[in-house]
């Protein structure tokens, strides 16, 4: 290029050395970021209902690992629900009658529907002890819908594209921790079959 004098000016350039770093380093970081994306889904991502860990009516972290072989019917319970009686004592009778054919009742208290389970786990546990004879296993109260939603019941949710709608929804899962069916509220099932093995 010529000056107004004449006189010719070399052309300003980025330095080459910054143009051969900033290349890799842009494709370090891209990789980095998916590498981190990938580790972080393999951290969280479950693909089966006994893959999570939950918190026992009593405050203690478990594995669900452990009903692992067996089919479970996964409910969240309230105490205070018009539906209660009926769904504590059929939930019983179904895991007294088929408990020992490698199933269970996993009851997890909720508080989401109409605020009808304010107690707390401790005063959850015992009334469900007290009133029904519950022997199936109980877990500590959590939200079951929306952003907090538990993962283990965020997992069920996804896997059969039905979110509970209300107290005592119940889902069906089989020995591999596949969810195989979402039953609803009103589950028939669970009263015609309690005598089928």
């Amino acid at each position: 290029m010529l000056d107004p004098e004449g006189s010719s000016e070399p052309e300003s350039h980025p330095p080459l050395v910054s143009k051969v770093f900033l290349v890799p380093f842009a494709m370090l970081l891209a990789v980095g970021a998916l590498l981190f994306l990938a580790f972080s889904a393999s951290q969280t991502k479950e693909d089966n209902f006994y893959a999570f860990k939950v918190v026992n009516i009593r405050g203690k972290l478990v594995s669900l690992e452990k009903y692992r072989g067996a089919v479970s019917l996964v409910v969240n319970v309230a105490s205070e629900c018009g539906y209660t009686d009926n769904h504590y004592k059929d939930l019983q009778k179904l895991q007294r009658e088929l408990g020992p054919y490698h199933f269970n009742v996993l009851a997890f208290p909720c508080n989401q529907f109409g605020q009808q389970e304010p107690n707390t786990n401790k005063e959850i546990e015992s009334f469900a002890r007290k009133t029904y004879g519950v022997s199936f296993p109980m877990f500590s109260k959590i939200a079951v819908t929306g952003n907090g939603a538990n993962p283990a019941f965020r997992y069920l949710v996804e896997s059969t594209n039905e979110e509970p709608t209300w107290n005592f929804w119940k889902y069906l899962v089989d020995p591999n921790g596949k969810a195989v069916k979402a039953l609803g509220l009103y589950c028939h099932y669970c009263r015609n079959k309690t005598s089928h093995h």
